[in-house]
């Protein structure tokens, strides 16, 4: 199979599908990478070291996309690339649809077959290839937020660990699942005052012999008000994978809220858990709205390109190998894990949260494949 990997567009986006050594691996299956020029460089690989590794370089991603049977992304395709896409060709990337109608409607009139790695599942009912950006979001989010925190951002002026002579900032991390632990992890290494919600018992257990000094409680029991009115930083950590996030803090809710508070929005992706909530850039990344200041930045783990690709390669490749050797149709059978990453198939739309979500018509892929 010729497999393409082209640059990332997206503002401020310097990942990039697969790392040199992913391209070995596929070259050593007999298959054929392209890669766009310098489409490596924001996370520190050359086009000599996709040369060594067996890959061919090309000039524009149109090359890429016209030469390609399957495109390795990162992020969901672009304007500019959905024109590019061609009928038949398979597209594997993030690509949460939920949050994008015309992205979703782009894709099935395009006829592509499109594979997204933030709905494959896995025997533990986790999401393999989302873990490995969740772990790193949930990281950045509360290094974000102590930034935000700071005078010249328009924050507090409050340090998240305190000092010996004044008080920790107090944070609110909402939701417990791989986002909100990662978060709670940092947000604990940095001396910060901490309180968990999740609504899973199971995993309140686990936060309360994790994080023995957070107040971790479940979300059903309490007034989230009551906590925003002291609260210093939210962390927006809610998933419910392939829909849209529900909406845990309201418009209304920020009125009670301190000036220059933090919140943000790790959901962003999937239409964020925040009323207030839009998608910013690494460009232009925070907004205030009463006094509050929102951190959405839709690509958090493109602010350090070189750990996300490495970690996201290691999880993807197998998968990456697999459909290669395979091609869609049998990747999908012989796993419904696998199945459910499939969103478009040929001008269907197959997953159906997003089809409930925008009112289109859902096709069961077992169905048509």
């Amino acid at each position: 199979m010729i497999i393409g990997v082209p640059k990332e567009i997206k503002n401020h986006e310097y990942r990039v599908g697969l790392t040199p050594k992913s391209v070995e691996i596929l070259i050593k299956s007999n298959h054929t990478v392209l890669v766009e020029n310098q489409a490596g460089m924001g996370s520190g690989f050359t086009n000599d070291n996709y040369l060594s590794a067996g890959a061919k370089i090309e000039e524009t991603a149109i090359k890429i996309f016209n030469d390609s049977d399957l495109i390795i992304k990162v992020k969901e395709p672009q304007i500019e690339e959905i024109s590019l896409i061609k009928k038949d060709q398979i597209i594997f990337t993030y690509l949460h649809l939920a949050s994008s109608e015309i992205l979703t409607k782009q894709l099935i009139n395009s006829k592509c077959i499109s594979i997204a790695y933030e709905t494959i599942s896995d025997e533990a009912n986790g999401l393999p290839l989302l873990t490995p950006m969740s772990e790193i979001a949930g990281r950045l989010s509360v290094q974000a937020g102590a930034q935000c925190l700071e005078k010249h951002s328009g924050g507090l002026g409050i340090l998240l660990g305190g000092s010996s002579y004044s008080k920790p900032a107090e944070t609110l991390v909402i939701g417990g699942g791989v986002v909100g632990y990662n978060a709670s992890l940092i947000a604990t290494g940095m001396g910060s005052k901490l309180t968990i919600l999740e609504k899973s018992k199971s995993k309140i257990e686990y936060l309360k012999n994790k994080f023995p000094n957070a107040l971790v409680l479940n979300f059903d029991d309490i007034k989230i008000q009551d906590l925003l009115v002291n609260t210093d930083l939210v962390i927006g950590a809610v998933l419910i994978p392939g829909t849209l996030a529900p909406k845990v803090i309201t418009a209304k809710d920020l009125k009670i809220m301190q000036s220059g508070s933090v919140i943000v929005d790790v959901s962003i992706d999937q239409g964020g858990c925040f009323e207030t909530s839009r998608a910013t850039t690494h460009q232009d990344p925070t907004y205030v709205i009463d006094n509050v200041i929102h951190y959405c930045v839709a690509n958090m783990p493109g602010a350090v390109p070189r750990t996300s690709t490495i970690s996201l390669n290691t999880a993807t490749i197998n998968y990456i190998l697999q459909l290669a050797d395979m091609g869609a149709e049998k990747f999908c059978k012989i796993d419904h894990h696998h199945l459910s990453g499939l969103n478009t198939y040929k001008g269907h739309l197959t997953y159906k949260p997003v089809a409930d979500i925008f009112n289109i018509k859902y096709t069961d892929p077992n169905s048509i494949i």
